[in-house]
């Protein structure tokens, strides 16, 4: 395997140029342990890489990826509904944060953007510094964005982020990688409500979905360490557009080239879901929910994703009955997020007030306050309290 993998390696190093560390088979293992989201598989690989590079940027950002993408799966942050509408940025959503997981994340971008400085004080056009400068400023900005709703600060590493990667494919325009950067840079900007371009726009800040996304189609198809999430992008930003369609075929791809990976998994049985394939998602919770119960099968489940997107579905087949049911096994899940409990309780109590049972109901939506009485859901449960969900 070892064998096969330098091979093919050295056969793609011919039509792309990255990072050589990036081409090494221990990073190429670690790699294939956080793509099975055995985020303590891959932090070993890569600590050891780094033990042997100490110096090099991109060293310390292989652990700071799999670090932030660790903590935004324990937080529900990587529930692909929460970012499928403009919502996510208008929307009041409430996140506890881990002070010392936001430190560990800080601390690791500051390192590699300093070591990255420290080879750009020297040589500024050294591609290799600039990409890991560039992965770290995203990388944090994704933390700000994400978990601590700080889209100003956010922004402005992205843009910081875009200009690195831009300035690596201006100085070497077959270094695929960089485009993941620029593409999502494009996209998102692109892709922004009017208000929010209007007032970036005075600052000169524009982008174009439709660059973003051939960018992105660049890297998923010739990057060396951005295919995986380059794909994962597209997905997301294809689902948004409701091209369920293209976006399914991109996460059954992905989900058999990673069947461990319990989120692409997830994702085709909510795409399913969302293309109107009502009795083929359910087939697919189901089959997901059975697969996690095989012992050591996902190495990193949250069954409550699984549990809302059934429930979703049985309620759009109007099974009520067990739509309610399956949204209170999500909410009493051990590793349910403080919101998507109360989404879940908020679910259940409609489901039961399409079957007329308003007393069932109205625990439900009890419930839901007590579980955060200043928050979103909060505000419908006491409006379906007075009066009751009837699916208009």
């Amino acid at each position: 395997m070892t064998f096969l993998f330098v091979a093919s390696a050295g056969l793609h190093a011919q039509d792309v140029h990255t990072d050589p560390l990036n081409l090494t088979p221990e990073v190429h293992e670690a790699f294939q342990r956080f793509y099975i989201m055995d985020y303590d598989g891959a932090l070993k690989g890569f600590h050891k890489v780094q033990s042997e590079h100490p110096d090099d940027p991109i060293a310390t950002d292989y652990i700071l990826y799999v670090t932030l993408f660790r903590e935004l799966f324990r937080l529900d942050l990587l529930d692909t509904t929460f970012y499928a509408n403009d919502g996510f940025l208008t929307g009041k959503h409430t996140v506890v944060e881990d002070p010392a997981a936001r430190d560990q994340i800080k601390s690791l971008a500051d390192k590699a953007i300093g070591q990255a400085n420290v080879i750009l004080g020297k040589n500024p056009n050294d591609v290799n510094a600039l990409f890991a400068r560039g992965w770290a400023r995203s990388l944090e900005a994704s933390y700000m964005a994400m978990v601590e709703r700080s889209f100003g600060g956010g922004l402005k590493l992205a843009l910081g982020a875009k200009n690195d990667n831009q300035h690596v494919l201006d100085l070497d325009p077959k270094y695929i990688d960089a485009k993941m950067v620029v593409g999502v840079y494009q996209y998102v900007v692109g892709a922004l409500p009017l208000a929010f371009k209007l007032v970036i726009g005075i600052a000169g800040i524009h982008g174009s979905r439709s660059t973003g996304m051939d960018m992105l189609r660049d890297s998923a198809a010739h990057g060396v360490i951005t295919s995986v999430e380059s794909r994962t992008c597209m997905m997301l930003f294809l689902r948004r557009e409701g091209k369920y369609g293209e976006a399914g075929d991109i996460a059954h791809g992905l989900a058999q080239q990673y069947p461990r990976d319990f989120l692409f998994n997830l994702e085709v049985a909510n795409l399913t879901k969302d293309g109107g394939h009502g009795d083929e998602a359910i087939a697919a919770y189901e089959k997901l929910l059975a697969d996690a119960k095989r012992p050591g099968y996902f190495p990193s489940s949250h069954l409550e994703l699984a549990y809302f997107g059934l429930g979703d579905t049985l309620r759009g087949q109007k099974r009520y009955a067990e739509a309610a049911e399956t949204f209170r096994k999500g909410a009493y899940e051990s590793t349910t997020s403080p919101e998507l409990k109360r989404r879940c309780l908020l679910a259940a109590g409609m489901a039961y007030d399409l079957m007329h049972d308003h007393a069932k109901a109205s625990q439900q939506y009890q419930a839901t306050i007590d579980a955060g009485s200043d928050t979103v859901q909060a505000d419908q449960a006491r409006k379906y309290m007075k009066d009751a969900y009837s699916g208009k």
